[in-house]
């Protein structure tokens, strides 16, 4: 790995920071670069009141001098707005463990005699720290020509169809409505879904697409399991909070047909090697191979409902309901900036070791060499050869 980064901070503390390390030097970057991303994460329909105290602003402590990084770790805070809220004021005890939440498992981990230091951790909140350090990848994946962009295609029952939208359109019709979907004809349906679970006192949960277009092939490795880029950019997907599973390409599609109507063919143009379909999701043995990279996440709906589960009361040991404690109702449409984020920091991490470099001028330079998917480019003596000789 060549990059890495932590995070720190709770959900009503003073604040969130985050420090990248491995970053080239001299790529611009500016606060207002990431507080555009920071702003589209507050954004949807479906947040809860949070996301009306909260106004996410970041600050570069490290790692970027006159407005360019110098290669140093990039250090970034975000401040909690409802923190003064909290400060010095004496919290009811919090004994009643959501279920599907992290309460419990928490306090059986780190034997905590309150659940909400899991809770405070656990939270989502923490995830504005990985927008912040995602959208400074995601400019250094833009300096090489590479984007990466999110939409919803589906909240609760509803599925959107985006198989005639063409790709380059899909980012752009998304931002344009509150759900974040660019099937604009299912647009209405899924506000009133939401609205309806909301009046329901419940929650929903959804699925997340995200494209990679202009990655270069032969980006991850199939030499060691955790090199495979499958598995890099699922931990980082997995990693994000109530999302329980990820689809490379049409992978659950694809295991429902044989074979022979699964692979995307090897096809020539001129000199180039081509695949007219892109089942795999840009992705074969682990490794790029120059189609867009689609990965898909599975949101479940979120643990805090208004209305009650049962729970045990684990100070009194008796059978309760659970105590509302503030979420969003549907977060769907403002994950998709968390996930986006997510597979730019794989992606750019993938990019660097691949290349190497520490400045963007050097990496500019070795990305020029980089081999393609033509002809020339993958040179085939036609010999026989005899591996494993004695």
């Amino acid at each position: 790995m060549t990059l890495r980064f932590l995070t720190a901070g709770e959900s009503h503390g003073q604040a969130l920071v985050a420090i990248l390390d491995g970053f080239p030097a001299g790529l611009p970057v500016g606060e207002k670069d990431i507080n555009r991303e920071l702003a589209r994460r507050q954004q949807g329909y479906g947040a809860g009141p949070r996301m009306k105290i909260e106004d996410d602003r970041v600050r570069i402590l490290g790692g970027v001098m006159a407005g360019k990084t110098t290669g140093a770790p990039i250090s970034f805070l975000i401040d909690n707005l409802d923190f003064k809220k909290w400060v010095n004021q004496e919290i009811a005890p919090f004994t009643t463990p959501r279920p599907g939440h992290a309460d419990l498992t928490g306090a059986i981990k780190y034997g905590y005699n309150d659940l909400r230091p899991a809770l405070e951790r656990a939270s989502a909140r923490e995830t504005a720290a990985r927008v912040a350090v995602g959208g400074v990848c995601k400019l250094l994946l833009a300096r090489f020509e590479i984007d990466v962009f999110g939409y919803v295609i589906g909240i609760g029952p509803v599925e959107a169809n985006v198989e005639g939208i063409p790709m380059t359109d899909r980012h752009r019709l998304a931002e344009d409505n509150e759900v974040r979907c660019p099937d604009i004809n299912i647009v209405e349906t899924m506000i009133s879904t939401i609205r309806t679970a909301i009046q329901d006192r419940d929650t929903l949960g959804g699925v997340i697409e995200v494209v990679s277009v202009g990655v270069p092939p032969g980006l991850g490795s199939y030499t060691q399991w955790d090199k495979r880029l499958e598995a890099r950019l699922g931990a980082a997907v997995l990693g994000i909070p109530a999302v329980k599973g990820v689809e490379v390409g049409m992978a659950f599609e694809n295991t429902r047909l044989p074979g022979s109507q699964v692979q995307d063919a090897i096809r020539l143009d001129v000199n180039r090697i081509v695949r007219p379909t892109n089942r795999a999701g840009g992705l074969e043995g682990g490794i790029t191979n120059g189609n867009p990279i689609v990965i898909r996440a599975a949101m479940k709906p979120i643990a805090t409902t208004l209305t009650p589960q049962q729970t045990v009361d684990l100070a009194q040991g008796i059978e309760v309901q659970t105590q509302y404690q503030r979420s969003d109702f549907c977060p769907v449409p403002r994950t998709v900036p968390i996930v986006e984020a997510a597979v730019a920091f794989v992606l750019a991490d993938a990019l660097l070791e691949k290349v190497g470099g520490d400045s963007v001028d050097e990496i500019q330079s070795r990305i020029k060499t980089l081999r393609q998917m033509r002809l020339q480019d993958l040179l085939m003596d036609n010999e026989p050869h005899r591996y494993w000789a004695s």
